[in-house]
């Protein structure tokens, strides 16, 4: 495996299971960790080279002398909590003291950030804030062409296992990033596929949990019904152990067999990546887990057009309430935010347009009555007809995630469409999702997506980590590559 940074990758691929036992042993101190994290960011993610992820926006001022404090604490006897001297990226929509929150625009650049509820829930269980994450410029809602993990102020994130691929979108900085080794854990925020996508295409475990379950004060918003920050980590374990501080539940101590659906018409469309789903679901249900199958009905026009619809009315207002809310000068509205962007179109627009964002200025906002039509009708595609018979006699949907992943390309845009529609209904409908690494296709993670009812986050997990087991046992994933560009 060619790593770009060698002398940090013992380190670098450390579990909280692993961090922990090394705090325990005294053989690593949180000091440590987080020096040499950021010599790896120096040397992978911000220096000027080929091998450049472009994953991490910023870094924190203060995490050094955090992480120095967090030892004296741990020498004392002292935990704040379970993330205690965990180094913890952020995604860079999210606002924290110190970090610049623009969600990838020039337009909030310098306009002061505060500590968004859930960071707060982070530095309370003890973690270290190491930095914010790159991402797709407003969440990726701002053209129909627009090239997935491009923002106008951190460039374009590559893909860890293969440089000239993506990382996905929105969350594109945060799946790179602890795939790379940048950290052991980092938050990203899902409205459709924002978590799920990077941690699929990146092959690290993302779950986006039940909107309101996780506090979305001061994060840059993009749909007030759709929005979730969520987890990202390299093991269910921790991702777990994350959303248990993210959401302020724990575990319940007994609970019965899960039976997972699988959806057997909800597939990728990509023909090896299809097949390694179907191994997977088959070793799944060997392994004593009960599953049943069924066809979930697909998203038609309709429903496409209707989610577009409500996601263009939410964001015009929501962005309106949130900019004249935050301190600082600059943009007080979606309104002012497109007239900066014209007028600074060489930095803000010079790869595709801001299309989305001019349709929401006219979309009359959430009090239209064509917004309200369409939520009606979105909720009740992804609720009756699909997910409710779907998971009938079930606790969890499974499905294949995303394929492997595409070229990034900044000319013509968009995306391979190697997905399944499995993020869609649990989108619309706010319900859990996540995406755990199954295998690789042609060198690149293949991600297994499993759903979940309303607010029955730790069943998702509790199957995602049975899932976990039997992939390991079958063929554990390696580390990432950092294969240069190529042909092909």
């Amino acid at each position: 495996m060619f790593d770009p940074h060698p002398d940090s990758h013992d380190l670098a691929a450390l579990t909280l299971t692993d961090i922990e036992a090394r705090f325990a042993d005294e053989s690593l101190t949180s000091e440590e960790l987080v020096r040499t994290l950021l010599a790896r960011v120096d040397a992978i993610d911000r220096a000027d080279t080929e091998t450049s992820l472009r994953s991490v926006a910023a870094v924190s001022p203060d995490a050094l002398a955090v992480a120095a404090e967090r030892d004296r604490e741990r020498r004392d006897g002292t935990s704040r909590g379970p993330l205690h001297g965990i180094p913890v990226l952020i995604k860079d929509n999210i606002e924290a003291v110190g970090l610049p929150g623009t969600a990838g625009s020039s337009a909030l650049v310098g306009r002061p950030s505060r500590d968004a509820t859930l960071v707060q829930r982070l530095r309370d269980a003890g973690a270290i804030i190491l930095g914010s994450t790159n991402l797709s410029q407003w969440a990726n809602m701002r053209s129909p062409r627009s090239t997935s993990g491009w923002s106008a102020t951190g460039g374009l994130v590559a893909n860890p296992w293969a440089l000239d691929r993506t990382a996905g979108g929105s969350s594109s900085g945060s799946g790179a990033a602890v795939a790379a080794g940048l950290a052991p854990l980092a938050v990203g925020t899902e409205t459709d596929g924002s978590i799920v996508c990077p941690a699929s295409v990146n092959g690290v475990v993302g779950l986006k949990p039940t909107v309101g379950v996780v506090p979305t004060t001061h994060v840059v918003p993009l749909s007030a019904s759709q929005d979730s920050p969520g987890p990202m980590g390299r093991t269910v374990a921790d991702v777990a152990t994350m959303f248990g501080v993210l959401s302020a539940t724990s575990a319940p101590a007994s609970r019965d067999e899960p039976t997972i659906a699988v959806a057997t018409n909800w597939l990728i469309g990509h023909p090896a990546s299809d097949a390694l789903v179907t191994e997977t679901i088959a070793a799944v249900a060997a392994s004593g887990l009960t599953c049943v199958r069924r066809d979930v009905a697909l998203p038609g026009p309709t429903e496409w057009a209707d989610e577009l619809t409500v996601l263009l009315a939410e964001l015009k207002d929501g962005l309106d309430d949130y900019l004249a809310a935050r301190p600082g000068g600059g943009p007080r509205s979606l309104a002012d935010i497109v007239d900066y962007e014209n007028a600074h179109a060489d930095i803000e627009l010079p790869y595709f347009g801001h299309e989305f964002l001019d349709q929401a200025l006219t979309s009359g906002g959430t009090s239209a009555e064509a917004y309200r039509e369409a939520r009606a009708r979105n909720l009740e595609w992804a609720t009756t007809t699909c997910l409710v018979p779907a998971l009938e006699g079930a606790d969890v949907l499974i499905a294949g995630a995303y394929g492997p992943a595409w070229k990034s390309d900044l000319v013509n845009g968009g995306s391979s469409g190697l997905a399944s529609c499995v993020t869609m209904a649990p989108a619309i409908a706010g319900w859990p999702i996540m995406s755990v690494p199954i295998g690789l296709v042609g060198g690149l993670p293949v991600g297994l997506a499993i759903v979940g009812r309303p607010h029955d986050e730790w069943t998702v997990l509790d199957v995602a980590q049975r899932v976990e087991r039997v992939v390991a046992a079958r063929s554990p994933l390696p580390q990432p590559t950092f294969g240069r560009p190529a042909r092909g």
